[in-house]
């Protein structure tokens, strides 16, 4: 069975925020039912604890990345997220 591909025009559409939610369980649930509803296919995560403090975290989507990093000493957490797809990047905003 050969792999479909969809062409897709040279454009990354991008947000960026921080948030003051840093519990790792609580960004893990929260973001992964945001990209689920949004329609983004998610093909891989991964995590890292720090030893002291501190955690980040990645999907790797078929549409490009989101990624957050925890300042737990600063209560803050910074989310990105990366995208070819300007609909589901949009939808995902809203949720």
């Amino acid at each position: 069975m050969a792999n479909e591909y969809k062409k897709t025009r040279a454009q990354i559409f991008n947000f960026q925020e921080w948030i003051n939610i840093y519990d790792p369980e609580t960004l893990k649930e929260i973001f992964q039912n945001k990209l689920k509803a949004s329609g983004f296919g998610i093909i891989s995560f991964s995590e890292h604890y720090f030893p002291k403090k501190g955690y980040t975290c990645f999907w790797l989507l078929s549409e490009s990345h989101l990624a957050i990093h925890t300042f737990p000493e600063e209560n803050k957490t910074y989310v990105e997220l990366s995208s070819c797809n300007e609909t589901k990047l949009r939808l995902f905003k809203t949720l």
